[in-house]
């Protein structure tokens, strides 16, 4: 029998790999794709940035062609002094010194020069951090929808989850990073000829005061530094709410019952407003800072003028020589600086790109659960429901194994089937397959006659009411915890607390200071509440409960409760599942005597079927597990009495 075709990873990385060249013929060829795939990467990144603030990228572009005027304004001001300079050295020497004013007026022109460029550098960086901000939620808010959107089965793929991964750490901090280098290019090319780098060689003391002004910039550095380190720091429930909920939509493990359940949603605002929250404190510690460093300009520009007015009234005295005044430019080393800026930038820049891959390839994966129908069937709710199987087969993506095997049965309305076998037997990729998480590799599912791909998904969603075997802990109160057993329902607070009450899970919620109001996990409150196991599975139970479903589905809902708890749980089954198809999944077979239809897995495939008295009868594998698990809970003379009446057994 052929085995489940193969799709794995070698095959995925195979396409993603560029194929170098073999001969000198191909390199053209070959540096064609990749300057292409350079700019393809480039843009989307400007697309990413335009998608999170379009006033972002003018601003960065203005600021880039301030910045290349600039330093050619500079030159033309320089050059203004030093002509003006040479006229008062000249006349010095004559013996009739020149005016002040005219020296004046080209020094205060200079000194709104140096404050206008430190000034508009100040704010850029204050834009460009606000900017960063903006763009990094904005790419994991990106993520965590595309998360929400993607098929179940996307999670069991190795690739994928590498991408999503990668993409989630790597892409929120490179975008506006690689633009801002981009512009820089644009910026250097524009001044690299006119760029001056002004060398501070006024006098032995002069170093010494230049010293001096960095100090309080140094001071307000630190102390911003630490302030951001002070409001991270007690802000870190805002940062871990952020990733929490981040978190919970890229988690493989809980992402069956947040797409069944219609959390997604939730979970993206409840980001959303976490984000705002903190954002609005860290961008008023930007705007300080920047406000603070641009009065250190002022001062620091008011200063360096002063030394300026310093040397230049010595020439004009005729004290020191006018070349002393051309040591503040240094044409060559910008040239130098400039041409190293261009080439370090654009491989900076190229190796940001790389990293885009993650996200670009993250962003295409195309979901594949979906209505094969261009209008999609409506599902009918509050009735009875025919599932039948025919001929279902499924092996998980990148795997070689039949996880179900040519299993076919049906479920008439209103019956309750239990499925039983040891682990890994399919029990639960069966339920998987049934409220659509998967769909057969091969072979056909039908509702009511009709191909479940037929149908809405989310209506197919709503039809179900599930308990998960790995059931999801919130961290939100034990009422919501209870709520997103059905989110559009909202939150009525007498059904939540009689589904507690159905769960027998008000009597340890009765004993919590707050009641149903009480958060859960000490994820973000000090005071929240830790939950049992067999508490946390309680409260999972109440919220089948309290969802409105046609089909109830219990995948090991009484795994981690007492025999007791046990008992009372399927006690208050029996009620909820009046007029209602029940679907269990157990390992303790006490549960399997209420089953209208007993299906026994093994390696995928239906061994036997029957009700609890037919397989009995049979003395097959159903009566062997049975038995075996009577034996647990028997003394050494009831397993004596056991054996006679085995040894009688026709």
């Amino acid at each position: 029998m052929m085995g489940p075709p193969m799709r794995g990873r070698e095959e995925t990385l195979q396409k993603l790999r560029e194929p170098k060249p073999k001969n000198i013929r191909e390199v053209p060829g070959y540096l064609k794709r990749i300057i292409s795939k350079f700019f393809c990467r480039l843009f989307y990144i400007f697309r990413l940035v335009w998608e999170a603030k379009p006033w972002i990228l003018p601003i960065m572009l203005l600021y880039c062609l301030i910045s290349g005027v600039l330093p050619v304004a500079g030159s033309f001001i320089n050059a203004g002094i030093l002509n003006t300079l040479a006229q008062a050295y000249t006349s010095a020497l004559a013996g009739v010194p020149l005016p002040l004013q005219g020296i004046m007026g080209l020094l205060i022109l200079k000194f709104v020069y140096l404050f206008a460029s430190s000034l508009i550098g100040n704010v850029y960086q204050m834009i460009i951090r606000i900017s960063g901000e903006l763009v990094s939620n904005h790419i994991k808010i990106k993520i965590i929808e595309k998360a929400r959107d993607v098929d179940l089965a996307s999670f069991d793929m190795p690739q994928f989850y590498e991408k999503m991964e990668n993409a989630s750490r790597e892409a929120g901090n490179r975008p506006v990073a690689i633009l801002q280098s981009t512009f820089n290019i644009l910026s250097v090319c524009i001044s690299v000829i006119s760029y001056i780098v002004i060398l501070v060689t006024i006098s032995p003391w002069a170093p010494a005061i230049i010293v001096a002004l960095s100090v309080p910039t140094a001071v307000i550095s630190f102390i911003y530094r630490k302030k951001n380190f002070q409001y991270m720091r007690h802000h870190s429930k805002d940062r871990r709410q952020m990733n929490y909920y981040n978190d919970l939509m890229v988690d493989k493990d809980v992402a069956k019952e947040v797409r069944i359940f219609h959390l997604s949603d939730i979970f993206i605002d409840s980001y959303k407003k976490t984000f705002q929250r903190y954002f609005t404190g860290m961008k008023n510690l930007i705007v300080q800072e920047g406000v603070w460093s641009s009065a250190m300009t002022f001062v620091a520009a008011a200063v360096n003028c002063s030394l300026f007015l310093y040397i230049a009234n010595l020439v004009r005295l005729g004290t020191a020589q006018i070349g002393d005044y051309s040591l503040y430019t240094g044409a060559l080393e910008s040239i130098s600086a400039g041409v190293s800026s261009l080439i370090t930038t654009t491989a900076t820049i190229y190796e940001g790109t790389l990293f885009i891959d993650n996200m670009i390839a993250f962003m295409e994966e195309q979901p594949k659960i979906l209505p094969i129908l261009p209008q999609p069937l409506h599902v009918a709710r509050h009735t009875g429901h025919t599932i039948e199987f025919r001929h279902v087969r499924f092996a998980y993506p990148g795997t070689m194994r039949w996880v179900i095997d040519d299993v076919s049965f049906t479920i008439a309305p209103g019956e309750t089937l239990v499925l039983v076998g040891l682990n890994g037997a399919g029990k639960t990729t069966l339920i998987k397959l049934l409220t659509r998480l998967y769909d057969p590799t091969e072979g056909i599912i039908l509702l009511d006659g009709k191909d479940i791909r037929s149908y809405d998904i989310n209506e197919l969603y709503d039809m179900f009411g599930i308990i998960f075997q790995d059931f999801g802990k919130y961290a939100f109160t034990v009422g919501e915890n209870i709520q997103f057993g059905q989110v559009n329902k909202g939150y009525v607070p007498h059904e939540v607390a009689a589904a507690a009450i159905a769960a027998g899970a008000d009597a340890f919620i009765d004993k919590l200071k707050n009641g149903l109001d009480t958060p859960l996990t000490r994820y973000f409150e000090p005071d929240g509440t830790e939950l049992s196991i067999g508490q946390w599975q309680k409260l999972s139970v109440a919220r089948a409960f309290y969802s409105d479903s046609d089909i109830l589905i219990l995948d090991e809902p009484t795994a981690s409760l007492d025999p007791l708890a046990e008992q009372e749980i399927f006690n208050q089954f029996d009620r909820l599942r009046q007029d209602k198809t029940t679907i269990f999944v157990s390992h303790r077979l006490s549960s399997a005597t209420i089953a209208s239809k007993i299906l026994v897995l093994e390696q995928g495939k239906i061994v036997e079927s029957g009700n609890h008295a037919q397989l009995m009868e049979r003395r097959g594998k159903y009566w062997k597990m049975v038995s075996t698990q009577a034996k647990r809970y028997m003394g050494e003379g009831e397993q004596s009495v056991s054996s006679q009446k085995e040894k009688s057994f026709p």
